[in-house]
């Protein structure tokens, strides 16, 4: 039998690791000097993820949660050899097993609410040129890129090892998570209409006046009618940072449709 290259050593070693039940040992390693490696890295990657996830972990059980990391750490392939993003995987993993009834269906929407605090706290995102000062409803609003609007089918903000629930509401959880000028990462519960008007802050390069006039449209209400809270909800969020200001510069042509 032709002598086991240095390359094929390593990934046997690399397989092993990961997953010892499945894959066996390269030869000639005592099997006391591969539990030194076997127990480093996974306790690395469990004491990680126990640190991003931590309703997660207190809502399955250390035996459960063991079980999904067990899983995650022997069958995932991951993008990036980043700690700050191993987090991101874990969710990613989860996505790829919604449905997957082993778990919980609520499971891959609690793992993402729970990373994006982490996702923002470490963003090095930074606030495009804006005017703080600018016209909300005749400029263009300005959405801060450490700002997200969510929404969940399932009440990701109350589960927990009490509230384990059968079946998701009827009607969807919105909430708004945003970073503030004290680097501290900040939930919201927001209305859907608010959530509606933060989704085409996003999405569109609109005049404030025009978001509203779609907002309206949506909602089945008159523009004129629905102007005067919509500029309440701008300068609100204006207030708290998420909406910093309006673009500076020219605008091009779809900013004052839709």
């Amino acid at each position: 039998m032709p002598e086991t290259t240095l390359r094929e050593q390593q990934f046997a070693l690399a397989r092993h690791i990961r997953d010892p039940e499945g894959n066996r040992p390269p030869p000639g390693v005592q099997d006391r000097r591969l539990k030194v490696y076997r127990e480093l890295f996974f306790h690395s990657i469990e004491g990680l993820l126990a640190g991003g996830f931590p309703v997660i972990r207190e809502t399955l059980g250390t035996t459960i949660w063991l079980e999904l990391v067990r899983a995650f750490y022997a069958g995932h392939r991951s993008r990036t050899p980043l700690f700050t993003q191993i987090a991101g995987e874990f969710v990613t993993y989860l996505e790829g097993r919604a449905d997957d009834a082993a778990i919980p269906p609520w499971l891959p929407e609690l793992a993402h609410y729970e990373w994006v605090e982490q996702a923002l706290f470490v963003s090095d995102a930074s606030l495009p040129a804006h005017d703080p000062d600018g016209d909300l409803l005749d400029g263009v609003p300005v959405l801060s890129p450490l700002a997200m609007p969510l929404i969940y089918r399932w009440p990701v903000a109350d589960i927990g090892p009490q509230h384990r629930p059968d079946a998701a509401p009827d009607t969807p959880t919105t909430l708004l998570v945003h970073r503030d000028a004290e680097h501290q990462v900040q939930f919201t519960r927001i209305s859907p209409l608010v959530y509606s008007l933060l989704e085409s802050l996003a999405k569109h390069a609109w005049t404030g006046r025009a978001h509203l006039t779609a907002l309206a449209s949506r909602v089945g209400a008159e523009p004129a009618a629905l102007e005067a809270d919509g500029l309440r909800m701008l300068r609100d969020l204006r207030e708290r940072g998420v909406v910093p200001g309006t673009r500076i510069g020219r605008t091009n042509g779809s900013s004052n449709a839709p």
